[in-house]
């Protein structure tokens, strides 16, 4: 039972990663049709602020104060990525909208800019982030079963970031207008919603969220300029697979990934299981192509 349980810890820690980092891919490629190939960039940029912010910590601030650094790191991830995405969007991203090819072109070169800047501020080998004393250690329960602080610590920043969106999602304008803008477009611009705008506040706050779960990472292990692209493909999976522009179907996918991904990978091999995932999901996609849950609109199509 111990394994078990610990088995299915590991499953739900793993998604709780994907989900993070597909959080804000699912709201820019649901409500924007922008394939961002430059949003494991975004992640880097997050991780990247982590260790900045440990840094002037470390140099500036009494050791007493270091545990504080990892919620400031989270703040400044967010709107760093934030910025970035915004600037991105308003040079680049709003001359490409109804031309998805160009649009992954456009955003892969992009990361491509992104890495090597990295590399010339940051170095090319990977760096360690040292998490705060709060965060080492775990729980033992029953002798058996260990539950690290740190998978639990990212377990309950996933449920924080849910429940904003799904407070910003349902319970503000601008969420409804986000809303409106994703069904359709063209009555939403008509009902005199500015989408040019909701765009702009949808991919910086997309990239936001990458942000966020760049810094994050920096718990799992160490960071480097291409930490982005261990997790893009991941992360467009979730999305394909729960159903563009609905927040549960990311959820029920990043869940349904991470569980079997880590029940494969027990009975298999971590290679031989990420490849019986991946072919259980293309023959699921082929079964149904919109995904798990599947948005409701009155747009004719």
């Amino acid at each position: 039972m111990s394994l078990i349980l610990l088995q299915l810890f590991n499953g739900v820690s793993l998604s709780s990663i994907l989900l993070l980092i597909a959080l804000g891919l699912a709201i820019t490629f649901g409500l924007m049709n922008v394939i961002n190939m430059a949003h494991g960039e975004f992640i880097m940029i997050g991780a990247y602020m982590a260790y900045t912010i440990q840094q002037l910590f470390q140099k500036m601030l009494p050791a007493s104060s270091f545990g504080f650094y990892f919620p400031v790191a989270l703040l400044v991830a967010f709107a760093v990525a934030f910025v970035m995405g915004w600037l991105l969007e308003a040079l680049l991203i709003r001359f490409l909208y109804g031309r998805p090819l160009d649009s992954l072109l456009a955003t892969w070169g992009v990361s491509l800019v992104l890495q090597q800047l990295a590399r010339s501020i940051f170095g090319a080998p990977n760096v360690a982030v040292t998490a705060p004393s709060w965060l080492e250690g775990a729980i033992t329960i029953g002798g058996d079963l260990t539950l690290p602080y740190k998978r639990l610590f990212i377990i309950a920043l996933v449920i924080v970031c849910l429940s904003i969106i799904y407070w910003y999602l349902y319970h503000t304008r601008g969420g409804r207008n986000m809303q409106a803008v994703m069904q359709n477009r063209n009555m939403a611009s008509c009902l005199g919603i500015s989408t040019r705008r909701v765009d702009a506040q949808a991919f910086a706050f997309g990239s936001g969220m990458a942000g966020i779960a760049g810094c994050a990472l920096t718990l799992v292990g160490p960071i480097g300029p291409t930490i982005g692209t261990y997790y893009i493909v991941d992360a467009f999976m979730v999305v394909v697979l729960g159903g563009i522009g609905k927040l549960i179907g990311t959820v029920a996918g990043a869940l349904g990934i991470g569980v079997l991904n880590t029940a494969f990978e027990y009975t298999t091999s971590a290679t031989l299981g990420k490849v019986i995932v991946f072919t259980l999901i293309i023959a699921f996609l082929q079964w149904k192509p919109s995904g798990l849950v599947t948005m409701k609109s009155r747009a004719l199509d």
